[in-house]
Order: C-alpha cells, then structure tokens, then sequence
C-alpha cells in the first residue's frame, strides 16, 4: 500500500567517519533523494509517496578525504544534525590500525544518544564494527562483511556475527538493523524505502536504480515507454479510453470504431502520436497493471492474466516473459518487498 504523500518527509542521516568509503554514502544519498520525484518524471506515471530527505553528517562540516581518498562533503554535523528519524552508518575500510576506534569516541556517544531516543539506526557492511564498538550489538546477533569475522571474534565476542545475513534484526525491537556486504546498501535502502514510503516505492526504486539480481538482464526492469505528446485530439481521446477499457476483448476494433477513421489511418496516426503501434500499446498497459498486481497483491498468474484481458494463461505467461524477460513467477520474487524484518 502507498504511503500519505502528505506524511512529512522521512530524515535520514548518513554517518560518514574518517575510514567511511564512499559508494555506499552517496548510492544512499542519491536512491533516498530520488524517492518520491525520478519515477513520475521519467515515466509520466502519477503516484503519491510520502519523500525521503537524506543528508551526510560528520563531526565537522569540512570536506575530507575518504578512505580511498574520494572527498566526502557533510551537510550537517553531530551538534546541528537537524531532524533525525534514521541514522545509517556506511561501511568502513578494512584493516584499520588499532587507533581507530579510539577517534570515534563524539560520534559513538552521539549514536547512543540517539539510539536512546528512539531513532532507527542502520549499519551497511563492515559500518556494524561501529555499532559494537559502541556496545549496541551485544548480545544481538550482526550481519557484517564475511571479512569481519575475526574481528567480531577477537575484539566483540558477545556479539552473534552472522554472515550469512543479507539484512539482520539487531534488536531494539528493529530499531537496530546491520547489513552484510559493501553492495548490502542497496538491500538496506530498498528495505527502508519499502517499510516507510511503501512496497510500490521500493519496487519503482528497484527497476529506477537496477537493483537486485541481474543475471536476467534489464528487462525485468524496464517499464513502458512514456507515450509522445501530441496534438491530435482523435488519438488523445482514445488514449483516455484505452487507459480505462484496455481490458476489453478486441480493444483495437474498438479503438478504430471510436475514432471513426478508416483502420489503415487510424493505427498509423497512433503509431505517429504515440510511438506506439495500437496492439503494442495495449499489450503495454496490460503487462504494466500486470506488474503491479504481481508486486502487490496474491492473486495467482491466472488469475492476473483473465483480470488484464488474457484468457489463455500460457499466452499471457510468453507474451509476459517477452516483455519483462522473466516468468511472473519469478518477477514476483524480485519485487515482493517486506517491510518487515525477523
């Protein structure tokens, strides 16, 4: 279910230390900035999301050298963090010396300080080495980078590493979530959006940034085409009737009876106004509500397939596959997202 786009927007904070690697700040930053804005841009599709507003935090507001010496630039710092209802704190390079840990002491107090508050805090990869350095994992079990392992041994022996764990539950009733693996940002972002800006965000923020497994290809990604703007007011008119009757049987016949144009003028008008030939069109909209009905609802791929125009399921199943390039089973898996996490 959507979320109230009249909800305020959701803050999250991205901890940045002085070993922080910079993908996982700024892939955050950018999936969180575009959520609730990109899709309707670059597809036309009208939605209400409730946005996310990110933003980099660090001790000082001055710029410094990451860990593999990319510039992270903080927006706020730990004494003016403005508003806070997530914190994440992104993975760090791995090995650092001994001292390390000991330069962290402001930000360790200040992520208890807000643990204590009740702000959800987040580790992606080896970023859970901050948590237990700051005692918030013990006795909880922790998904970090497979690497860490004798670290987690050695230096937090009442943590239970998992690195198993693509997200784990951390405690706190949830409010302490850590990932395993540098690209585990991308799992933790999905999650967060899924559970706060709903399951249909998170799915357009999959197939937006091509998250996920990728051995299929893109076209498990890819969504329909935003039709040309036209001028021509006959077409128009059978695009607004198409968007509500795409389920009827023989929808072009009915297309060209509505237009009143001979059917060799007709389909070439839409091809020129849309980009589309009329049976594409159609075929279009249809797999796209398919889509959506596999992402957010239970209904069997029969079933979508009668409730979308289709009476031979196995016709829908390969024209399905065609268009998004995996069966509806498997499309379903990708884009199931629970918000919840055990």
């Amino acid at each position: 279910m959507e979320t109230d786009q009249s909800q305020p927007p959701l803050n999250v904070g991205i901890l940045a230390l002085p070993e922080t690697t910079p993908l996982s700040v700024y892939g955050l930053y950018e999936i969180f900035a575009a959520v609730g804005t990109v899709w309707g841009a670059l597809t036309g599709e009208r939605h209400e999301t409730r946005q996310i507003r990110p933003a980099i935090v660090a001790r000082t507001l001055g710029q410094f050298q990451s860990s593999i010496g990319t510039p992270i630039a903080p927006h706020r710092t730990l004494d003016e963090p403005g508003p806070l209802d997530i914190l994440i704190v992104t993975d760090i390079r791995l090995p650092f010396d001994e001292t390390a840990p000991p330069r962290w002491v402001e930000e360790l107090a200040w992520t208890r300080r807000l643990v204590d508050d009740g702000v959800q805090v987040c580790s992606v990869c080896t970023g859970a080495i901050f948590l237990a350095e700051a005692g918030l994992l013990d006795g909880s079990d922790a998904a970090s980078h497979w690497s860490a392992a004798p670290l987690f041994r050695d230096r937090y022996p009442e943590v239970r590493f998992r690195p198993e764990r693509v997200l784990c539950n951390s405690g706190r009733e949830g409010r302490l979530i850590t990932t395993g693996g540098a690209s585990s940002w991308e799992d933790l972002a999905l999650h967060i959006i899924a559970r706060y800006c709903g399951r249909e965000e998170a799915a357009r923020m999959a197939k937006l940034f091509v998250l996920g497994d990728r051995s299929d290809g893109q076209l498990p990604y890819a969504v329909m085409a935003r039709p040309r703007d036209h001028s021509d007011a006959v077409i128009a008119e059978c695009q607004v009737w198409l968007a509500d009757n795409y389920t009827v049987s023989n929808p072009v016949t009915r297309l060209v009876e509505r237009s009143g144009l001979a059917e060799r003028t007709f389909k070439r008008r839409f091809k020129q106004a849309t980009g589309y030939a009329p049976v594409a069109y159609v075929q279009a909209l249809r797999m796209e509500e398919a889509k959506q009905m596999l992402e957010s609802g239970d209904q069997s791929p029969e079933e979508i397939a009668a409730s979308v125009g289709y009476e031979d399921p196995t016709f829908f199943r390969r024209l399905f596959k065609r268009h998004a390039g995996v069966t509806p089973s498997r499309y379903r898996q990708r884009y199931r997202f629970d918000p919840g996490l055990h």
